[in-house]
């Protein structure tokens, strides 16, 4: 007598027919071939990469090394001199269309210093088209823990909280992609908290996330994936693995050299 498959459960060929057939997932952030050059100097080196949702890249190196200009290309804000780059499915620079799924955290905050914080948080949620903005801010504002001081001008604010302002008001629209340049810089304890936090709950929803700073503890803290960037290229990109903070720090140097 000849044994059938269940006609309830799938025979296990059929299975995996069926998950090799599934498309796999497009890369949140991906650049193939990325230079940004200006005059003679090149910031950015033929640079190709990914990184997928729910992925932190935290991007270690000196200062000149091609960052920040890194961040503004992802970001929109530089046009490449050559190579492509595409964030959440929107090819760059992408206009309104890439800005509404991408999120900007620098250590400039960018406020308008006579708009309270709940007002500078709303006004960015309504150019988001954000429904229901003035419940979104407050909700941005409760993330970073300043609901508090939702209704205090800005320019009352310590530098600290206004950077807590400002990254309430980059995260207000429940961005795709986070791009991250020195977010840590002027806050306090409760602030830094506040922002890993977020950051954290922000990749677990699905963001992706591209962490660019000086502090080999906080990076790697929230890192699924780092790289070492000398001289507008990656010279080192890898998995963040289980590497201590005190051999991270060790191979950086013997990287860059210092």
């Amino acid at each position: 007598m000849t044994r059938t498959a269940s006609p309830v459960e799938p025979t296990r060929d059929a299975a995996l027919v069926s998950e090799l057939a599934a498309p796999a997932a497009s890369p949140a952030i991906e650049a193939v071939g990325l230079t940004r050059t200006f005059g003679r100097r090149a910031a950015l080196r033929d640079l190709t990469f990914q990184v997928r949702s729910s992925e932190c890249l935290a991007l270690f190196g000196p200062n000149g090394a091609g960052k920040t200009t890194l961040l503004r290309v992802l970001a929109g804000l530089l046009r490449p001199t050559r190579g492509k780059a595409r964030v959440a499915g929107v090819d760059l620079p992408g206009g309104g269309e890439s800005r509404a799924v991408v999120g900007l955290i620098s250590h400039q905050t960018m406020l308008y210093a006579a708009l309270t914080a709940l007002e500078n948080v709303e006004f960015s949620a309504r150019l988001y088209g954000v429904p229901s903005p003035a419940e979104a801010a407050r909700r941005a504002l409760e993330r970073m823990r300043l609901a508090e001081r939702a209704d205090s001008p800005v320019r009352s604010l310590s530098r600290g909280m206004q950077q807590r302002v400002s990254i309430a008001r980059a995260i207000v629209h429940d961005p795709r992609v986070v791009l991250l340049d020195e977010p840590y810089t002027g806050l306090d304890e409760a602030g830094a908290s506040a922002l890993s936090d977020a950051l954290l709950s922000l990749r677990s929803a699905g963001a992706a996330l591209v962490l660019v700073t000086h502090h080999l503890s906080e990076g790697l803290a929230l890192a699924t994936h780092t790289a070492i960037m000398r001289d507008g290229q990656f010279v080192q990109h890898e998995a963040r693995g289980t590497v201590a903070v005190e051999a991270y720090r060790d191979a950086y140097r013997e990287v860059v050299g210092r």
